[in-house]
């Protein structure tokens, strides 16, 4: 099984019935939770890191964005939470609108990042499940080192295509995901400049 495919944007219920229909299956990769460690090799390797700027007031703010999942709402691009908190367990379908079709993937959230020290961390990671484009992880993190302050949107993902759509169009999905990195990033400096 890999992602729904529609000419037409999913409605919220056909969305939610969606996330639903994931919601018991396992993720689609072994490696869960990697990118908190090293990414596993046989995959596609992404990173994008962006400064946002300087001090608590832009770290609450980034963070509140994440949150709220601003970072997804990019216009071709959404991402609708079965559950409005981000915790771990939670399912996440992505809409993503490319080539004159809507994609619709399933994600659930692997785990979330609170750190303290020496660098402030606030963020999360999800996997991917059975319905979905590809197979991997990327994880989303906001940093806040207090000795600089600077704050910065780390973005860091594993993955490698799910289904023969996929496969065919690898090259295709690659310019997608560098231009989600750069959307994305892009959101995130919007939502601290406001």
């Amino acid at each position: 099984m890999s992602a729904h495919l529609s000419i037409r944007k999913p409605s919220p219920d056909a969305i939610h019935a969606f996330l639903r229909s994931q919601s018991t299956l396992n993720f689609s990769y072994p490696s869960v939770g990697a990118t908190a460690t090293t990414p596993p090799p046989g995959y596609a390797i992404d990173r994008a890191r962006i400064k946002l700027g300087q001090g608590q007031q832009t770290f609450e703010a980034a963070k509140s964005a994440l949150e709220t999942w601003t970072h997804f709402r990019l216009g071709w691009v959404e991402a609708t939470p079965l559950e409005p908190s981000i915790q771990v367990g939670n399912v996440v379908a992505v809409a993503a609108k490319a080539a004159g079709v809507w994609w619709l993937n399933a994600c659930r959230i692997v785990y979330l990042v609170h750190e303290e020290a020496p660098i402030i961390k606030s963020g999360f990671a999800y996997g991917t499940l059975p319905a979905h484009a590809e197979t991997g992880e990327e994880r989303f993190l906001i940093e806040w080192d207090p000795r600089s302050n600077a704050v910065h949107y780390d973005i860091l993902a594993f993955s490698k295509p799910h289904g023969p759509l996929s496969h065919l169009g690898y090259p295709w999905v690659r310019h997608l995901q560098k231009r989600f990195r750069d959307d994305s990033a892009s959101a995130m400096l919007r939502a601290v400049t406001r």
